[in-house]
């Protein structure tokens, strides 16, 4: 067994901030100004020193596939020869999946430094920014901008975390491409509650300097894109098609890369997949590729975020389900009855499928990421720094 408990209790930590608030209109109902995500991240980042700066950037944002894409285009800079760097979100089992260099997670006990270091500079944010301390999302970026920047980068390609133009992600200078895979229902809590607000605020990462790239078919939602890129002067591409096309699109091979909790198959008789699809949009991808594949019965292991629409699970065709919850203490998690534990809801519609039968996990990442730890535990993650520690 390694000794990861500098590790944990690094993530421990980092957990245990979500809470706390400084500084005025922290988080403060409908007085607060969204600018200051930016205004905060930038307060930290020259904190630090600008770590941020020095990096050529691919920005990815969209409602689905940004994970996806952001990560095809990382595998293709690393399969060329440059170092690059990709941070993502949210992991699916363990911290570290957050933030990869080439083929590998950051090291959990470089992980644990690097948050050890980051300690008094935290703890002076709290103290004096007029906009309150970073974020646990803003403390993930810094985290991963300081490793970037050690382990010598070249390219850093940056998924957005929400939205766009308020993401702590758009400190960043302008970068070298910028993408929105699309435009849907999403996160409406924050970016608003019609696709026009959706798609203007992940709009946001567009940048003078740079070339632009979106899939988005509708023509009045891409309207939105090609006025900000003619008042900021990028380079506006339309592409028609998917991801695939969109990546190449850009300049990148769109070789298949294989990603946890992504329609994952972690098991045969009962097929077993873990997915974490958890909006409309990707419950529809999900049903999709569900007429791809040939069994009897579908038993759906399902928990949603707080802040979703219930009826989503409506887009699932199933034959049994049962609803849970995931565990994770940072996000509410949506009351749907059935199984308070997880575990339980899995181990029910595993002893009731037959061995033509699919079983499948999805509506959160969360719930996807303490699923998935039957077949791929924690440990064996962190050990390999790989989110398939057994291929």
């Amino acid at each position: 067994m390694s000794d990861f408990s500098r590790y944990y209790n690094a993530v421990k930590y980092l957990e245990g901030l979500v809470n706390i608030q400084s500084g005025p209109n922290y988080m403060s109902g409908k007085t607060h100004d969204p600018s200051i995500y930016i205004k905060r991240m930038q307060w930290f980042l020259d904190l630090l020193g600008n770590p941020e700066r020095g990096f050529k950037y691919i920005h990815i944002t969209g409602t689905a596939g940004k994970g996806t894409v952001a990560s095809t285009i990382h595998y293709s800079l690393h399969t060329s020869g440059h170092k690059t760097g990709l941070f993502t979100s949210p992991f699916v089992t363990t911290s570290i999946e957050k933030i990869q260099v080439g083929d590998l997670y950051i090291d959990p006990l470089e992980f644990a430094q690097i948050v050890e270091d980051l300690k008094p500079k935290i703890d002076e944010a709290f103290a004096k920014c007029p906009w309150g301390g970073p974020s646990y999302f803003e403390r993930f970026l810094a985290i991963a901008l300081i490793y970037f920047k050690k382990m010598q980068c070249e390219y850093v390609v940056l998924e957005v975390g929400c939205g766009g133009r308020y993401d702590a992600t758009n400190v960043i200078p302008a970068p070298e491409i910028s993408a929105i895979t699309n435009i849907d229902y999403d996160h409406m809590h924050i970016l608003g509650k019609t696709l026009t607000k959706i798609a203007g605020d992940k709009a946001g990462i567009i940048k003078r300097g740079s070339k632009f790239f979106t899939t988005e078919a509708r023509p009045r939602l891409r309207k939105i894109m090609e006025d900000i890129c003619k008042e900021q002067g990028p380079e506006f591409n339309y592409i028609k098609g998917g991801n695939k096309e969109l990546v190449e699109a850009m300049g990148f091979r769109a070789e298949e890369v294989k990603l946890p909790a992504r329609f994952e198959i972690v098991q045969e008789k009962p097929i077993v997949i873990i997915d974490g699809a958890h909006n409309r949009a990707k419950f529809r991808y999900t049903a999709e590729k569900l007429k791809q594949l040939t069994f009897d019965k579908l038993h759906l292991v399902v928990a949603l975020a707080a802040n979703k629409e219930r009826e989503i699970i409506e887009e699932i065709p199933a034959d049994v389900v049962y609803p849970t919850r995931f565990q994770n203490a940072e996000r509410k998690c949506m009351n749907l009855g059935g199984y308070t534990d997880s575990g339980q809801a899995l181990d029910a519609a595993l002893a009731a499928a037959r061995s033509n039968d699919l079983v499948l996990v999805t509506g959160s990442f969360y719930l996807a990421g303490e699923l998935r730890t039957r077949w791929y535990p924690e440990e064996d993650i962190l050990v390999h720094r790989s989110a398939f520690p057994h291929l």
